[in-house]
């Protein structure tokens, strides 16, 4: 069975496991923590990053940093993990969920002014498949309605809207490095902060709510408890493998990348001829490859297809489904038809998509889905 996803290992990783043991510094913040944070500033040129256990902590903490409460309302995908709608829900806000656009399961932005209220504090673009959002469109309501943007960029690293890093353009971004991105490090995840006023209060949150960072900075003589927070920063054991995946962005992102072409290369033609639509590149955004999918026309479709390639030694998933449909949202949504955001749950078929990934199985891979279709 061909895996939908198999973690890469630079080799690295080992190494810099022994090092961190040899220094006997473990938990989080010492060399691989701060060896990440600079490698991010020097890369992308980021301003303030803190590496956190998860992207849904780096979500929570910037509802945190927003003191979104009560009556605060959040636009935010129906098309997206639930992690991007539990961040806010934690804090009492209310979720409004935006419609997908008809070429991208990006959310609309054709569609999000009719959605902000006096109520609305913030709008969540996730930048779905390493795709960027129009950000411009996103900035511009932003600005004319008072509103912070936090963007959900868990599968948006290396990828770029408009020559600028994703994650880089609203108030906070947000990075996954789950042992499905295309740079892991098992669990994990970033919190950008491109806006400095909040940049102390986020090390005070990450940090139990104490301004234990400031004291190891000798800024203060004593840390206490002076906010609320929680232990969103992850071990220096978790950094150093991420360390070594970093190092090796430039080699996993060629391979994933041509990976990518393989599979458009070859399935385009079923999209020329109306059996499927791939994915599609707005001309202001870059690829980061970090997932193939192809849409079929229904979902019974969609079920068939993936036990075809199951039959021939395929792992092929679906990915998420509607928020504004689940079991705990659906009596709390108001009620709008988000059609497309339906039809992307119904009928995108993701295909396996990592490093080690060889051209021979992409071959077969593609075949198969060839000769479901006759073709």
């Amino acid at each position: 069975m061909i895996r939908f996803n198999q973690p890469f290992e630079t080799g690295k990783e080992i190494i810099y496991f022994q090092q961190a043991l040899k220094a006997k510094k473990l938990s989080g913040d010492y060399t691989f923590t701060k060896k990440c944070h600079e490698w991010f500033k020097e890369e992308y040129n980021l301003n303030k990053t803190l590496l956190t256990t998860s992207c849904t902590d780096a979500l929570e903490m910037t509802a945190i940093l927003l003191n979104i409460k009560e009556g605060d309302e959040i636009i935010i995908p129906s098309f997206t993990f639930v992690s991007t709608a539990n961040a806010f829900r934690l804090r009492g806000a209310k979720i409004i969920f935006a419609d997908s656009g008809t070429n991208n399961p990006n959310l609309d932005t054709t569609k999000l002014e009719p959605l902000i209220t006096k109520r609305t504090k913030a709008i969540v673009p996730v930048h779905y498949a390493g795709i960027a959002c129009d950000m411009d469109e996103i900035l511009n309501l932003a600005k004319k309605y008072n509103l912070y943007v936090v963007e959900d960029a868990a599968q948006g690293i290396d990828s770029y809207y408009k020559g600028l890093p994703l994650g880089s353009i609203g108030h906070f971004g947000t990075f996954s490095f789950h042992e499905t991105k295309n740079v892991t490090s098992g669990e994990g995840g970033l919190l950008i902060i491109n806006d400095e006023k909040f940049e102390k209060r986020a090390e005070i949150i990450r940090e139990k709510g104490t301004n234990r960072s400031a004291f190891f900075r000798g800024e203060i003589d004593k840390y206490g408890w002076v906010d609320i927070g929680s232990s969103f920063l992850p071990s220096d054991i978790t950094a150093a493998f991420l360390l070594a995946q970093l190092e090796s962005i430039e080699f996993i992102q060629k391979k994933r990348i041509n990976h990518w072409n393989q599979y458009y290369q070859k399935l385009k033609h079923l999209e020329e001829e109306n059996f499927i639509q791939l994915p599609y590149i707005p001309d202001y955004a870059t690829n980061n490859a970090h997932m193939f999918y192809l849409i079929c026309k229904s979902i019974t479709e969609r079920t068939n297809l993936i036990n075809h390639l199951k039959e021939n030694g395929v792992h092929a998933v679906f990915h998420y489904l509607s928020l504004h449909k689940s079991v705990f949202y659906k009596d709390k949504h108001d009620g709008r038809d988000l059609q497309e955001a339906d039809r992307y749950s119904s009928c995108l078929l993701r295909l396996p998509m990592f490093v080690d990934l060889t051209n021979s199985q992409i071959e077969l891979i593609t075949n198969s889905i060839n000769q479901f279709y006759g073709k």
